[in-house]
């Protein structure tokens, strides 16, 4: 078989519809839309317009509420870390800070701090510090005989 040769299976791809190409294409004269009216003109969106009544999603309540100020945290999981000290992106032997998380580029940034997780095994004994972590996450270092310290942030200087 050459690239030449290549070809769909038979009735796997199907002609586009060529709509106001004349009378006997089926589609021709006004292709299909109708008699005049806002939908057979081209270049028009009525989704949510109801006639010039208030919209339906306009008329329900809005629920629940976003807190503009809301702390963002880059989250880590100990699986991870436990991958990256293997690779040797991370010296287990130092203590494990944000500074570190993103040097080695397990995080991207740290936003408001680093959040650390318990997904995974961790069996390396290392010191982390970092800003918040789950309380699963604690004991799953410190049963591996680390320490896991969590700091409070300091608020950004504005």
């Amino acid at each position: 078989m050459k690239l030449n040769e290549l070809r769909d299976n038979p009735g796997a791809t199907k002609k586009r519809m060529r709509v106001g190409r004349g009378p006997g294409s089926g589609k021709g004269k006004m292709g299909g839309r109708g008699i005049k009216g806002q939908k057979s003109r081209s270049g028009v969106s009525i989704n949510a317009f109801e006639g010039g009544q208030m919209p339906l999603y306009q008329r329900l309540p809005k629920r629940g509420f976003t807190k503009p100020n809301r702390k963002e945290f880059a989250v880590v999981n100990l699986c991870l870390i436990e991958k990256f000290i293997a690779a040797g992106k991370i010296d287990a032997s130092q203590p494990i800070t944000e500074d570190a998380l993103v040097a080695s580029g397990l995080v991207r940034r740290k936003r408001d701090g680093v959040r650390v997780l318990a997904k995974g095994a961790f069996t390396t004994r290392v010191a982390i510090t970092v800003t918040g972590a789950s309380q699963p996450a604690i004991a799953a270092v410190q049963a591996a005989g680390g320490s896991l310290t969590v700091t409070t942030a300091a608020p950004a200087a504005e």
